[in-house]
């Protein structure tokens, strides 16, 4: 698991396509130095990145529920 460790989350999204939770990623940023440019600029992804998941995990919740209505193949 990564937890905060960030070339590790990418390591993981690379091979399995695991997004890493919002507050995570938030943190991993938080935790590095930027100039004042590049802050902004991962500011700027970092919000398109929580919108994006959220409406994954909207998508997801709803796809799942479906799934657990269905009746299973035989």
């Amino acid at each position: 698991m990564y937890h905060y460790d960030a070339k590790t989350a990418l390591e993981e999204l690379q091979e399995d396509a695991i997004l890493p939770h919002p507050v995570k990623l938030r943190d991993m940023i938080l935790r590095t130095s930027h100039a004042p440019v590049e802050a902004q600029e991962l500011n700027r992804e970092f919000q398109d990145y929580l919108t994006r998941f959220g409406e994954l995990q909207h998508v997801a919740r709803s796809i799942l529920e479906r799934l657990t209505t269905s009746q299973p193949k035989t």
